[in-house]
């Protein structure tokens, strides 16, 4: 089965998954065909961002969702999981003619980001989605399989909806041991509490955002704490959503386009299970996970306005 423009009918439920034994735990490979390189992504329908744009382009308001690429803009704070710094170096081209070129050099997650589907496989398997190889990817006269460009070619556009469980958590007083810079989880039933608080309901393609709190307590942490956190030994501690399987038939069941958050990692890290959400998602869902996303003016505005819903294009 081969499902035809997203839609629902055509999309098996998470207890269905994967389609084929053969394949690893969750996967649905083939459900866009043998070849497809988008996954989730093919909910993305035209209809669907149509409806998307007439119903929440309201006011014309608009937010951006980035962090500065240099994390943050005069920060001594480097980069998390020990990569690589943004440089930005800006010379004059021609001299004595007054033109500027610049360069930029950075790795791609440095900052906000879409992890794409050459991200993060199925670590058993070492398969990535669709059943793509290491090989493909990497290895001598790799190609550009599963590369970004295809969700670029039409975006990541559509209707958006921001689960705000830091504002949950401060004013119903939930969750009161939670701690971003440890690793904890943000539980499924957590969620559903904030939809419920927020009145959200979800719909067929929804991109969904969380605000874990991360960005609000980073910022008021000063200088050499920030760079502390940053530096310090041993795999990072980092709060996120729960491994779990009701966790997975949560995102899987609900036809979320793509998920992502405002934390360095959008799940638990380091796991507590014996598996990542990333393997799933990425890797078998070809689902896009956002990391790094700065969602303070956003939360701001969804607060004041009662509006959790809104227009997404990156």
């Amino acid at each position: 089965m081969i499902a035809q423009n997203g839609n629902p009918k055509c999309i098996p439920p998470f207890s269905a998954l994967p389609l084929s034994p053969s394949h690893p735990r969750h996967s649905a490979w083939g459900l866009w065909g043998p070849s497809d390189e988008l996954g989730t992504l093919n909910l993305l329908t035209s209809p669907l961002v149509a409806l998307a744009a007439r119903e929440n382009i309201i006011t014309g308001h608009r937010i951006s969702l980035n962090w500065s690429l240099n994390t943050p803009r005069g920060s001594s704070c480097p980069p998390f999981f020990a990569r690589a710094a943004f440089h930005h170096e800006v010379y004059m081209k021609a001299p004595p003619r007054v033109v500027c070129d610049d360069t930029w050099s950075f790795n791609s997650q440095c900052s906000s980001q879409w992890d794409g589907l050459r991200h993060f496989g199925y670590q058993k398997e070492r398969l990535f989605y669709n059943g793509t190889t290491e090989q493909e990817i990497v290895g001598e006269g790799a190609g550009d399989k599963l590369g970004i460009h295809n969700m670029a070619e039409k975006g990541i556009v559509g209707r958006g909806v921001l689960l705000d469980f830091h504002r949950w958590r401060k004013e119903t007083g939930g969750s009161p041991g939670y701690n971003p810079f440890a690793t904890g989880s943000i539980t499924l039933g957590q969620l559903k509490e904030v939809a419920a608080f927020q009145g959200t309901e979800f719909r067929q393609g929804d991109i969904l955002l969380i605000r874990s709190g991360w960005f609000a307590a980073f910022e008021e942490l000063d200088e050499e704490k920030k760079r502390s956190y940053a530096l310090r030994e041993g795999p990072p501690q980092l709060s996120g959503l729960e491994q779990s399987e009701e966790m997975l038939e949560f995102l899987w069941d609900n036809h979320f386009a793509a998920a992502g958050g405002d934390a360095p990692s959008f799940e638990c890290y380091p796991p507590q299970k014996d598996y990542f959400l990333h393997e799933v998602l990425l890797g078998g869902w070809g689902m896009p996970i956002g990391e790094l996303f700065h969602l303070e003016a956003l939360s701001k505005h969804c607060e004041e306005t009662k509006r959790y819903a809104f227009f997404v294009t990156m």
